[in-house]
């Protein structure tokens, strides 16, 4: 069983897993993508360290910056607002602090190169699908 959580504003998300759902332009169908979800302090923290690979991405809630000190991997970052709509996308490779933005609520990571892909760039509304068991 899955619930939508696309229009909850303020919404906090529990560990878990679910869908990335990134909505097209254009009449585009939506991409789906396997999400981990990180709402824990203790899961934010951990992310993707140690990792070398990860299928689909991992949303980090709340969160408005993220580095990738101890990590093995480059990744995609998109940061988004509280109506899960991208502000921004970068490309982080290993030992970098991102910057801090101001209107992101949370943080989406993926390995390099896939979001554009998923059509994942500024502007692009995303909505959160949580697997209930």
């Amino acid at each position: 069983m899955a619930r939508s959580e696309g229009d909850l504003v303020g919404r906090r998300w529990q560990d878990g897993r679910g869908e990335l759902v990134v909505h097209g332009e254009d009449g585009e169908p939506p991409v789906r993508v396997p999400l981990e979800i990180a709402g824990s302090y203790r899961a934010r923290t951990k992310g993707l360290l140690g990792r070398e690979f990860l299928e689909g991405a991992m949303l980090l809630s709340p969160a408005n910056s993220v580095h990738t000190f101890r990590m093995r991997m480059a990744i995609d970052v998109a940061y988004l607002d509280r109506r899960l709509r991208v502000i921004a996308v970068r490309t982080m490779r290993p030992g970098l602090l991102g910057m801090p933005r101001l209107r992101a609520r949370h943080v989406v990571e993926a390995a390099a190169g896939t979001m554009g892909g998923w059509g994942v760039r500024e502007g692009a509304r995303l909505e959160v699908v949580v697997r209930v068991e």
